[in-house]
Order: C-alpha cells, then structure tokens, then sequence
C-alpha cells in the first residue's frame, strides 16, 4: 500500500518537530540500537561472506532521492537481440547478518524502517545500511544479482539470480534521470529506463494493474508558520518502480515454482469499497463513466491537480488487506496475488528496509540453484507473516499520528475558516461523525455534526473547529459542517 510521504524541513526546536520527537518516545520508537547490536554490526562490515562470482565490471547505477545512502538496488539496462536485459543489483543483507544473532533479532524486532516526516528510524544500524551493504558509488559490494530477460514487448523471457560482487559507478536522482532523458542526453542504459518502463507499463494495464501516483506532501516552516507543497511523481519515479516490480514479480513466480515462499498478496477490494470510491469521485468533479474501470480511471488523473491529488489518497484504502503469506512444500495459499499489480507478487528488493526481502532471496537463490531454502530461512517461515504484520500496524500507526500532527501544525492557524471538502467516511453506528477529505490542502480530518447524518460521498462546506499540533498521539484535526 502507498505510503502517505510527508517531508518536515524546519529547526529541531520548530513546534512541529517537537511535536514529532513527542510522538516517538510516546510510541516506544527505540532511539539508537542496544551497544552489542552495534558491536556486532562493525564486527560484520570486516569480515562479510562475499561471493566468488564478480560481476563488478557491470557498469550498474542507483535511483534514489538526493539524500538518500540506504541504497538497495542498483541497475544496468541494455538491448538484447530484439529484446532486452536487465540487471538488478539487491543488497545482500546476509553476508553481513548471522542467522539467530543480536543483529539478527534486533532486525527481527524492528522489522521495517520507520519513516517519520523529520527523520527515519532504520531496520539495521547505519554501519549496514548506510555502510557496508548499502550499493553506494564506487564501492565493491555482495548482492543477490538478477538478470531479467525480456522480449521486445517488455515480457519476460528468462530469469536468474546468483550471488555476486557488485559496483555501482554512479548514484542518480529522479529529477536528474528526468532531465537527463528529456534532453535525450542520456547514455543508453538510462536511456532505455523509459523504453523498459513504457514496455512494462503497457503490460501493466493489460493486465488490469495499478500504479497510484500518489504525491509527496512537504511541509516547510517559514517564520513560524507552515505551508504545504506537493512534489508529484516524475515519469521516471514510476519507470523505476516498473524495474522493482518485474523483479518482485519474478521472484513469486520462481516461489511458485519451487513450492516455497512467501508472496506479497493483497486481495480484490470489495463492490461495496468501488462503489463509494464513485461517490467520492462524483463529490470532488471527478468524471468517472460507468463502463471506465478504476484502473483506467486512474491513470487518467493528475496529482498536480488537488482534487485529483484527493481522490488519489482516498484510492489507497481499496488496497487494504495487504498482507506476507508465506508457504511451502507445495501447498499454495488460497490467494496468491496481488490485486493492485494484478499478478503474483513478491518483495525482495528492498533488505535494507524490510525484514521479509533478506528471506524472499534467500528462496529465490536456492530455486535457481536447485537447492533447498536454508534451514534458518525454513525456520522462520512462518512466523514472518505475524512479524510483518505487527511491523504493518506499526508503520500504520506511525503515518496516521504523524499525518494528525502535520495537518494539525498546517491549519492551527487556520481555526474558524470554512473550506470545500468530500465526507469519504461515516461510522455506521453514529452517522452524525465521520471523515471529511478537504478538496485543498489535501488534509483528511474528523467531523462531528450533532443534526444530520452525513451525506457519504457528497461535497460539503465543514468548518475547522479545532487544530492542536499538542505532543505525541494528542495532536487532533476536526471539523463540523459549516
């Protein structure tokens, strides 16, 4: 499910991020890693199991934010015959991680990096994931390396992944892959990210999948106030996102095969969740027709416009239910794909950040060996799907508190103004309270009305009654009709 990316800049002492320091220490976030942890994860930056394949003369290169150093995934794109290769560089956390070691259980306690608007709380200490194992510029580095063949369609032709010595040669940003495709003035590697990336995109709506672009909200602090900004995705955003799903992709389908895994899988939404997607839709002068299906509709809108902007944070709840499944010995699950990619899916592609990618390439190298799993990666099959879910509801509860203290800080001074909003929710039990999503700013907040029910779906003028940024989980928005 797409993360609600919210950025704080501002002083440490700004109200704001006082508030966000608050909510940390309110919810138990663990400030630094326990003394051994990070002994250990030094001793592990000297003496890594580094593989015997070299595969360091492949030019690869990293797409990330600009501050980014907890890289991932590196790439090298190329043409093959009629077709392509692609070559996709994952960190290799196990070559520095010892199975049922404090490293090891430490990582199995955070289970995903954090993300909070002013900082980020890592799954593994910085002499990993911003060190040793991160695939920075101009260092040698063990990865789990994939190589991707597709046909001229974009299809897949063919799959492996093996163990192997990697070296980036250059750290790329969004904005800079943009305008260096745009000016047609990039080397072919990055230049066939947009021929691979249309390819698959194309695929992607054959199949019926969906890709939401949902936009970046910023909140910048400027002489005590604070104003919000929207960074929509580049093309190359979702270009780059095509590349981690082909290999997330692949990485089910090699599971699949070999009867063993742990599959990413989020189920269809149900008719009633469409049918009031369409009334908010209709509320915020969204046209959508009844023969056009909401993957078509979708890519039709634009997040720079706000109430397109709205109704994208609003699509986000048809992709609830998301969940790590694993399996084994053949016995599939009841649900094996992922409705929003609308095929098997599989994350693998970010170890750095999440727990569960460590154990899906592990499955994934022993299928294309031919081998079994490792008896450490059998061992906690199952107990990463409790794992990953409690990391789930823990990131959850850390983006809604943070979105609260955010829309909080943007209108407390805005108390008393009256603004054009859609109600997206109503309790059952007491229709008078629900959700209202403002047409602009995008903020979502409560609304308590004491005479008649809320009309669900519908536009509606609300009055802000009350903004407290406060400390922690006290922070509150709510509105009344106006």
């Amino acid at each position: 499910m797409p993360r609600r990316h919210i950025r704080v800049s501002g002083a440490p002492e700004a109200p704001l991020r006082a508030a966000l320091t608050a909510l940390r220490t309110e919810l138990g976030v663990p400030e630094t890693f326990p003394p051994e942890v990070l002994a250990e994860a030094e001793r592990s930056t000297k003496a890594p199991a580094l593989p015997s394949y070299d595969a360091t003369d492949i030019p690869l290169f990293t797409i990330d934010p600009p501050a980014a150093i907890d890289l991932d995934q590196a790439m090298h794109l190329s043409r093959q015959g009629t077709g392509y290769r692609v070559r996709y560089a994952i960190a290799d956390v196990a070559a520095f991680v010892v199975p049922g070691s404090a490293l090891d259980a430490e990582a199995h306690r955070r289970v995903t990096t954090l993300y909070f608007p002013d900082e980020r709380v890592p799954l593994h200490p910085a002499a990993l994931s911003e060190g040793a194992a991160s695939l920075l510029p101009g260092q040698i580095r063990p990865a789990a390396l994939w190589t991707l063949d597709l046909d001229a369609d974009g299809r897949t032709l063919a799959v492996d992944v093996r163990r192997a010595l990697v070296r980036s040669r250059a750290k790329l940003d969004y904005a800079g892959v943009q305008r260096q495709i745009d000016s047609r003035t990039a080397e072919e590697p990055l230049a066939l990210l947009q021929e691979i990336g249309e390819l698959r995109e194309a695929l992607e709506v054959e199949r019926g999948g969906i890709s939401l672009k949902v936009p970046e909200q910023e909140i910048v602090d400027r002489d005590h106030t604070y104003e919000l900004a929207y960074r929509a995705p580049l093309p190359a955003d979702g270009w780059n996102a095509q590349i981690s799903l082909l290999t997330g992709m692949a990485a089910a389908d090699l599971m699949i095969a070999h009867g063993t895994g742990v599959l990413r899988t989020v189920p269809a939404a149900p008719d009633g969740a469409v049918g009031r997607l369409r009334r908010t839709a209709h509320a915020l002068h969204i046209d959508w027709p009844h023969h056009v299906s909401y993957a078509r509709l979708v890519r039709t809108l634009d997040p720079h416009r706000p109430h397109h902007a709205a109704f994208l944070q609003e699509c986000t709840t048809l992709l609830r239910g998301a969940g790590h499944t694993p399996f084994r010995d053949g016995n599939l699950p009841q649900i094996t794909t992922h409705a929003a990619v609308a095929a098997p899916y599989a994350h693998c592609t970010a170890p750095l950040r999440r727990l569960v990618d460590r154990y899906a390439s592990e499955i994934c190298l022993a299928a294309v060996a031919g081998d079994a799993p490792p008896d450490w990666v059998l061992a906690s099959l199952d107990a990463l799907r409790e794992e990953m879910a409690e990391g789930a509801r823990r990131a959850g509860a850390v983006e809604r508190e943070c979105v609260d203290i955010v829309e909080a800080a943007l209108l407390k001074d805005r108390v008393g103004e009256v603004f054009d909003g859609c109600v997206v929710d109503v309790e059952e039990r007491q229709p008078t309270i629900g959700t209202v999503q403002l047409e602009s700013p995008a903020v979502i907040g409560r609304i308590e009305g004491d005479g008649a029910p809320l009309p669900l779906g519908e536009r509606l003028r609300v009055r802000l009654t009350r903004a407290d940024e406060g400390a922690g989980t006290q922070a509150k928005v709510r509105f009344a009709p106006a």
